[in-house]
């Protein structure tokens, strides 16, 4: 599986992330595209098969959803709680990536803490 972190998410959980499990494929927004908005983090992480995780609520399943409806390929998207503890976001992620696959996780936003 691969994972596109999204721009402003949290740098303790993300860093969590990746040293919980470095061998997976996660890239950081502000590492390859600065300022891209919500619709293009969408079309870019389609493009590259990557699942976006996210701690925005308010527009990213928004638009995440309209590309389902407009029949546009969509991933998948994993919207954190920033305010969880890391451990149970960690342990989570954890399971969603163990008892996933990527077709399982395409066309729909998947809540952390479930």
């Amino acid at each position: 599986m691969k994972f596109l972190l999204d721009e402003n998410f949290n740098g303790p959980i993300a860093d969590a992330l990746v040293k919980t499990y470095p061998h997976l494929d996660m890239i950081r927004v502000q590492d390859k595209r600065e300022g891209l908005p919500d619709n293009k983090v969408l079309e870019w992480a389609a493009s590259e098969e990557r699942i976006v995780v996210t701690h925005d609520v308010r527009t990213m399943p928004a638009y995440a959803y309209d590309r389902v409806r407009r029949g546009l390929p969509m991933p998948g998207v994993i919207e954190v709680n920033q305010f969880a503890p890391i451990g149970v976001i960690v342990e989570q992620f954890g399971f969603i990536v163990e008892a996933s696959t990527p077709d399982e996780l395409k066309d729909r936003v998947t809540y952390i803490p479930f």
